[in-house]
């Protein structure tokens, strides 16, 4: 475990860059602090000493003590000026380099991954190594100097109270070994993760939290995040009743010592110098507490330590991740074509193939639908074009070129996707669809949003293009937004697009709308579709339908229909469900 927590040491520094120096100054100054914060106690003593024996020199001793104070703060601000500028770059650092590797994931990485999840691993756990550096890393060395130079004072004066002290101090050591030891040394790491459960679960909640309110439902009816919560609570409450005993020996220890010092001064006075005993008392009486706030220092040094530990360990999670492999001699496509030979790929932990020896051909400006049930491998199929993962067998092709061997921006230029489940971002109508080209000027972009058929859209917001989406703005329906989507497809102008039941949460009228942006986006593109309602892909120059990941059919809409397979069968189930009537059945 030692060895471990220097290597997480060894790792925040190696995020420091250049203020690494800062941080090793701010522990030197800090070191400096400690020492510098003991010299007013044997000040103290040499106070009491002249003023018991009638000794002068009070005046000087006693402002000797007050500028050993003040050279101790001014020392320990200086010391945390130096490591707060280093923790908070340090802590940047880390979230950069996070992100960038981020960046660099498949990215199904993030539609299999919580984004409450993803933000508590990048955000909180790079912001829980400031508290280390910025605080407990001077601090600790600190801890480390101050126990040397407090041993040594205490055996200086009277050896026997300091035997007292001693003795205090090594029983609190122990009863904090005790809370921090068996069956709680793992807690921190049950912490995080129960803490990263919870964020990513609540997550999830906020965003049903309209499904919640309609059903006049509570918390208890997401499951989930009830049990997130009630697991996180368990998790606290134990190990705070866990350290119950270790807790109150420790705080009877550190600020015990004074009931034992009383007796043994009396003692010790009885046969002896009362007036030097009462000097040494006087100091050990002062300097025991101090004694007792060193120890708490280092408990909480041990804790954020130990946090830090555990956060770097979960971010090390995103970090161990491995990178979308590129290309050292990138190939470019000679054509608009895209092909699956032979496709079989497995998603991570997954106990089946999602897709098995899947092998068909889109050639430039054909319309090809992907259709079967649910979870017979379409979107799965259709992810694999801009590598959302790479295939466990076979090839993904565009032009000839294996998508693996593509430059990642050549293959990003050459696939516009349009997602069943449409993300805008909290910016304006205008930002919105220039994601797709940020270089874009105003009338391109508004000449997509026509093309789009968005003018009715912008028509009824406040500030047109201009208006923000999302919070503090205006929120679209499904529909709505999925138009926007494709206007920012038809910016971006890739000869590739692909379509994943671009018109699942569409109304009648808007549906209609999306149909005719539709013949804007793919008028002579290479299309893949995928579609449930079968009403959409009559015109598909092939349809290929899917199910268990394996190719069943593929033909026409009327080679398919005359077939009698399992198109013909879906096609009479959606023929049913689109006569379907909410009515009373007749006597």
């Amino acid at each position: 475990m030692a060895e471990k927590k220097r290597s997480s040491l060894a790792l925040i520094l190696g995020y420091s860059g250049r203020h690494k120096k800062l941080t090793f100054l701010g522990c030197a100054l800090s070191a400096v602090s400690a020492l510098l914060g003991l010299a007013p106690y044997v000040c103290v003593w040499l106070v009491a000493r002249a003023a018991l024996n009638g000794e002068g020199g009070l005046e000087r001793w006693g402002w000797a003590a007050v500028w050993f104070a003040v050279g101790s703060i001014v020392f320990y601000f200086a010391a945390l000026m130096c490591t707060h500028i280093a923790a908070f770059r340090t802590a940047r650092n880390m979230r950069r380099a996070a992100m960038e590797h981020v960046l660099k994931l498949p990215l199904g990485f993030f539609t299999g991954s919580q984004s409450g999840r993803l933000r508590k691993l990048i955000d909180d756990n790079a912001g829980l190594t400031e508290d280390l550096l910025a605080h407990k890393l001077p601090d600790l060395t600190a801890a480390v100097l101050t126990p040397i130079a407090a041993v040594i004072m205490l055996f200086v004066f009277d050896w026997r109270m300091g035997l007292i002290c001693l003795l205090t101090m090594a029983m609190a050591l122990a009863s904090m070994c005790m809370m921090m030891g068996g069956k709680n040394a793992g807690f921190f790491h049950r912490y995080q993760r129960e803490i990263e459960r919870m964020s990513g679960e609540a997550v999830e909640y906020v965003r049903g939290i309209p499904v919640v309110k309609m059903f006049q439902q509570t918390v208890y009816s997401f499951k989930a995040f009830y049990a997130a919560i009630r697991d996180y609570s368990d998790l606290a409450s134990q190990y705070a009743m866990s350290c119950r005993v270790g807790q109150t020996c420790f705080l009877t220890c550190i600020n015990g010592a004074f009931a034992l010092l009383i007796p043994a001064a009396l003692l010790i006075a009885s046969g002896g110098d009362v007036r030097q005993t009462l000097v040494n008392f006087i100091f050990y009486a002062l300097f025991a507490p101090a004694c007792g706030a060193m120890i708490n220092r280092i408990m909480y040094m041990s804790e954020a330590v130990m946090e830090a530990d555990e956060a770097v360990g979960r971010l090390d999670e995103i970090m161990a991740r491995e990178p979308m492999p590129q290309p050292a001699s990138p190939d470019s496509p000679r054509s608009a074509a895209v092909r699956f030979d032979h496709v079989t790929f497995t998603y991570p932990g997954a106990a089946g193939p999602a897709l098995s020896d899947v092998s068909f051909t889109v050639e430039p400006g054909q319309t090809v639908a992907l259709v079967g049930p649910s979870g017979g491998g379409k979107t799965t199929a259709a992810s694999l074009i801009p590598r959302f993962w790479d295939v466990d067998s076979g090839s993904v092709s565009i032009g000839g070129a294996d998508v693996r061997e593509m430059d990642a921006a050549e293959l990003a230029r050459q696939v516009a996707f349009v997602f069943q489940d449409t993300r805008l971002f909290k910016e304006s109508v205008l930002d919105n669809i220039r994601a797709a080209r940020p270089d874009a000027t105003r009338g391109q972009a508004l000449a997509a949003a026509d093309a789009a058929q968005c003018g009715a859209i912008t028509a009824k917001l406040p500030h047109g293009l201009d208006t923000v989406v999302g919070s503090k703005g205006v929120y679209l329906s499904g529909g709505e937004a999925q138009r926007i989507a494709l206007a920012r497809a038809i910016l971006k102008d890739s000869p590739i697009v692909v379509l994943d039941e671009a018109t699942a949460f569409a109304d009648p009228e808007n549906e209609h709308q999306i149909q005719l942006a539709f013949e804007q986006l793919t008028k002579d593109k290479t299309v893949l579709m995928i579609a449930h309602r079968l009403s959409t892909v009559q015109n598909a120059d092939c349809i290929i339908v899917l199910d268990g990941g394996r190719v069943a059919e593929r033909g026409t809409h009327g080679e398919l229909l005359a077939a009698g397979g399992v198109y013909a069968a879906m096609w009479a189930d959606y023929r049913r469900s689109a006569q379907w009537k909410i009515g009373k059945e007749e006597a």
